[in-house]
């Protein structure tokens, strides 16, 4: 499935139905009186956030999205039916933003949020509505609210609990890879990722969910690369795991490199929690390892770690690292005790 996280969509509620102007005429029956009915109410554009879907592909190959509009009222007193409401399903962590391309007007982070983003028009009232004492027999209704139109964007922003970042080629993949089920494509060439992928990740009884995005490069800010596109997608975590690559040749240029795109970026990403790792160092020998993490060191932010996705060799730890990054309420999944507080087979 091909990856979208960002559609234009049009959209337009239902109309209300015309309130209806009708007298009784039945036979035998003088004054038979007005008896003309309402409007239906037209139909509202809805979005819902719902469970099992990861991106807005459906969005690229329709973007009209139409409710229905109010039946006319009819006479016996018949109401119109409503118009039917017209609900667009959109993946957990999707914003609905105005045309503008700035106004946020709803954030979905729950599966089952709904939002009304184009309410549909009350349909009119007859004219057994405006029968009085003094005007026993009105030949007047009221037409149907019109139909709101509007654009508006929607944009994806994946939930995960944490975010890798690195240059291209860090081996985000590839740790990824070796700590989940997912199964990203891993190459010995830069940008092998193109889209973000998600893994959940189990360390000690718990689980959490972790953001793969494409790799940054300097002026990626400025739209170099891939540019800072899919930065979004890291800013609902909770951590970021910055991997450095111990055969770089200027890992400390990397790390400052991620740094500043992140500050460009702007909002609170670069105040995020960040856990450093070296990564790759199953190329690296014990003194080469030792001056690479001195030499971060001197310009991260707090300790640095050393792992190696290939090998697995110090992922455990870091997982760990970032376990205790994550608030409780924030862990989806737990993995269940085979011991329970009562064992006794209860019917």
């Amino acid at each position: 499935m091909k990856f979208l996280d960002l559609a234009k969509v049009y959209i337009r509620s239902g109309a209300g139905g015309a309130g209806c102007i009708s007298f009784r005429r039945e036979k035998f029956i003088e004054y038979g009186g007005p008896d003309g009915g309402d409007g239906g109410h037209g139909g509202d554009v809805i979005v819902e956030a719902v469970d099992g879907l990861n991106t807005l592909i459906d969005f690229r190959y329709q973007q009209h999205f139409f409710a229905g509009n109010g039946q006319h009222g009819m006479g016996s007193q018949r109401t119109g039916k409503d118009g039917e409401d017209k609900i667009l399903r959109v993946p957990v962590g999707t914003e609905i933003i105005d045309e503008d391309e700035e106004t946020v007007i709803a954030d979905l982070t729950e599966i089952g949020q709904r939002v009304i983003i184009a309410k549909g028009g009350n349909g009119g009232w007859g004219n057994l509505h405006f029968k009085s004492a003094t005007n026993q027999a009105p030949r007047r209704a009221n037409p149907g609210q019109e139909a709101i139109e509007r654009t508006i964007w929607l944009r994806l922003k994946l939930i995960a609990d944490v975010g890798l970042l690195g240059m291209p080629n860090a081996g985000k993949s590839t740790f990824l890879a070796a700590t989940s089920n997912a199964r990203p494509k891993v190459a010995d060439y830069p940008f092998t990722t193109l889209v973000p992928n998600l893994g959940v990740v189990g360390v000690d009884d718990v689980e959490f969910v972790v953001a793969d995005i494409p790799g940054l490069i300097a002026g990626a800010s400025e739209g170099r690369g891939l540019g800072d596109m899919f930065l979004g997608h890291v800013e609902r975590c909770a951590v970021l795991l910055h991997l450095i690559d111990g055969t770089s040749g200027d890992p400390a240029g990397d790390l400052l490199t991620i740094i500043h795109e992140l500050e460009q970026y702007g909002g609170d990403l670069a105040d995020k929690p960040r856990i450093t790792v070296l990564n790759k160092i199953d190329a690296l020998d014990d003194e080469e390892r030792a001056f690479l993490c001195d030499e971060l060191a001197a310009v991260a932010t707090g300790p640095v770690m050393m792992m190696s996705g290939v090998s697995r060799e110090g992922t455990t730890e870091v997982l760990r690292a970032l376990r205790a990054e994550i608030d409780d309420n924030r862990l989806r999944h737990r993995i269940a005790d085979a011991a329970t507080d009562d064992p006794e087979w209860q019917p």
